[in-house]
């Protein structure tokens, strides 16, 4: 008991351990699509571009494009938005884009699909991608 005691009294205030931590990490814009009426909103009226993943939970290629491709959309500091559609969920969207295997990349500008990339990419060819689909005139 004495033991515990003497460790109880040395004991540091939690508050002096804690660290405030500013970080100047620019807001992305990377959303999941909850509804078609969503989609809609968010991508079909974009005035910008926006990048649709096409996905599902149970593809391992998905699972590995989806850290590249949220790398390379934060490097485009807000020029373009990242939706995100699981397949399983939104099978409708999936058939209307004509998604037939994931992962599906789709550069969508004024409900127009402009550019398509199919399958797992390395990060430098989506960076590429990236920026041609941002650079395009509006």
């Amino acid at each position: 008991m004495a033991l515990l005691q003497k460790l109880l009294a040395l004991r540091v205030p939690l508050s002096a351990n804690v660290r405030s931590i500013s970080t100047g990490v620019t807001r992305l814009e990377i959303f999941k699509i909850q509804s078609p009426q969503e989609f809609d909103e968010k991508v079909r009226n974009s005035k910008e571009p926006v990048i649709v993943d096409f996905f599902a939970t149970w593809c391992a290629p998905c699972r590995m494009l989806t850290p590249r491709i949220e790398t390379v959309i934060g490097e485009s500091a807000g020029k373009v938005k990242l939706a995100k559609v699981d397949i399983d969920e939104h099978t409708d969207l999936a058939l209307d884009y004509e998604v037939a295997s994931v992962p599906v990349l789709l550069a969508i500008r004024n409900g127009q699909v402009e550019q398509r990339l199919v399958g797992l990419q390395d990060t430098d060819k989506l960076r590429t991608w990236v920026q041609n689909v941002v650079g395009k005139p509006k």
